[in-house]
């Protein structure tokens, strides 16, 4: 290489400098707070991290991005709330509410939004708000872990729908608002429609 003074030449640093550079370097590296990667730096142009769903099923969730790789384990459900946190090409590393993590193609992804009901929660269960205010009286109480459909945030509560799928008879679905610090699958302050 040459720069503008002159030939640029590789420094060699005894092997022993090297090893410790390098593991500075890496302990650097992961010593850096999580940043969101600007939309323009991803193949899709949307921001990261974000969340998605499943789109279909079965889905093949795979250890690296691509065919070649193996098959780490299968979405045997569609509509299931997972976070997009890294994206190559038309391959999505997502994270699931285990925080698992994996590669699908983006194919299998869908826009629509989803959401597990408070699973760190201590209760054990969430009312389902009539409207977005913690004076409105309950239509149900949902089960923390419970999958939600959520179709709009305001940054403080969320309008969702829920379906129940009881043993016997027809399912019943219910929609309302919950707390948005109560639902996996939407962020702090994040206001959508």
């Amino acid at each position: 290489m040459f720069g503008r003074s002159g030939p640029l030449r590789a420094v060699s640093l005894p092997r022993r400098s090297r090893r410790r550079a390098l593991a500075l370097g890496l302990c650097a590296l992961f010593a850096l707070p999580a940043l969101p990667v600007p939309a323009a730096d991803n193949p899709s142009g949307l921001p990261l991290p974000r969340f998605a769903t499943t789109r279909s099923t079965p889905i093949n969730v795979r250890v690296g991005p691509g065919t070649k790789y193996d098959v780490a384990w299968v979405y045997v459900k569609a509509g299931l709330p997972v976070e997009i946190v890294q994206e190559f090409d038309t391959w999505r590393k997502i994270r699931d509410l285990d925080g698992s993590e994996g590669w699908v193609h983006q194919n299998l992804l869908s826009g629509n939004r989803g959401g597990y009901v408070a699973p760190w929660a201590a209760d054990e269960q969430v009312a389902l708000r009539a409207r977005a205010s913690e004076d409105a009286g309950p239509r149900a109480f949902l089960p923390r872990g419970f999958r939600v459909e959520i179709s709009q945030c305001d940054g403080q509560w969320c309008e969702v729908s829920a379906t129940d799928h009881p043993s016997e008879g027809r399912p019943a679905t219910y929609s309302g608002w919950l707390r948005q610090g109560d639902l996996w699958g939407v962020y702090p302050d994040e206001a959508f429609d």
